[in-house]
């Protein structure tokens, strides 16, 4: 049944996605891309939008089926996913201009912390590993392997907004990661778990490739906490260290160098990074 929410949620972002981009053309809402052109900005507050509205017909169906429609953890990564898009949105909103929102990635944050000013990045991965805390407070996990989580969570959370630097480049290594999870483990589980907040981004990655759109920090953060979200609910304890480290390593990799520079220096990357522009 599960199934269904996924088919539901796709039919409900065919109407609203492509309503929020027109919204956010028409408020002039853009902002210009790496070529200097103006795109509707930031889109992925219209795709958790899209998500949110599927729960129309979800919610009452879930309740009045014997099986359902969601599934039982889905209200707890609902919470921390809309969680993440109003930090995204905050950031992306007011994250340009001031004297204290000129910090960029974790040593800048941690810059601007230490010498007592908040950029609106800081606040963002604060609120991030506040959310993080509280989602998997209850999950039975404990001392270490509970911070462990945590960390996972928060680091996966900011590890799509690395990659967002050419149009639908985070949705491809975001599609990628999905792959791979659900092969490795041979399984959908992913999907079904949050196929209502999946569907609307895919309906996205139709705007931001044909460079009519760019995501932001809402969306691309989205991006990365359903990575978390899959990668927590996917592996055991041992693979989920293993998914910490190799995402610590790309983090800090991205910190120092340029992964999209990365991806246009090795020609297969390259070429996956071009399909469907």
């Amino acid at each position: 049944m599960s199934w269904l929410s996924l088919a539901l949620s796709a039919l409900v972002a065919l109407f609203v996605v492509p309503a929020g981009y027109r919204a956010l053309i028409a408020a002039g809402m853009t902002r210009p891309n790496y070529r200097g052109q103006e795109l509707a900005f930031p889109l992925g507050a219209a795709t958790v939008a899209s998500a949110l509205v599927a729960l129309a017909p979800l919610a009452p169906l879930d309740a009045l089926l014997d099986e359902g429609l969601l599934e039982p953890e889905f209200a707890r990564w609902l919470t921390y996913v809309v969680g993440i898009a109003f930090l995204g949105l905050f950031d992306d909103l007011l994250g340009r201009g001031a004297a204290t929102n000129t910090a960029r990635g974790w040593r800048g944050h941690a810059r601007a912390v230490a010498s007592g000013e908040l950029s609106t990045g800081a606040i963002k991965a604060l609120g991030a590993l506040a959310l993080a805390a509280f989602v998997l407070a209850r999950r039975g996990e404990e001392g270490a392997q509970y911070v462990a989580d945590i960390a996972l969570l928060l680091l996966a959370t900011n590890l799509l907004n690395l990659f967002d630097t050419g149009p639908g480049r985070a949705e491809k290594v975001f599609a990628l990661i999905a792959a791979g999870l659900c092969i490795g483990a041979w399984t959908a589980v992913p999907l079904e778990l949050l196929g209502p907040i999946v569907a609307p981004v895919a309906m996205g990655a139709a705007y931001t490739l044909r460079e009519r759109a760019m995501l932001g920090d809402t969306g691309s953060n989205v991006l990365g906490a359903l990575t978390g979200i899959w990668i927590l609910t996917s592996l055991d304890e041992t693979a989920r260290i293993v998914a910490l480290v190799v995402i610590l390593l790309v983090t800090a990799y991205g910190e120092f160098r340029s992964l999209g520079g990365l991806i246009e220096r090795v020609p297969p990357l390259r070429y996956l990074d071009s399909l469907g522009r």
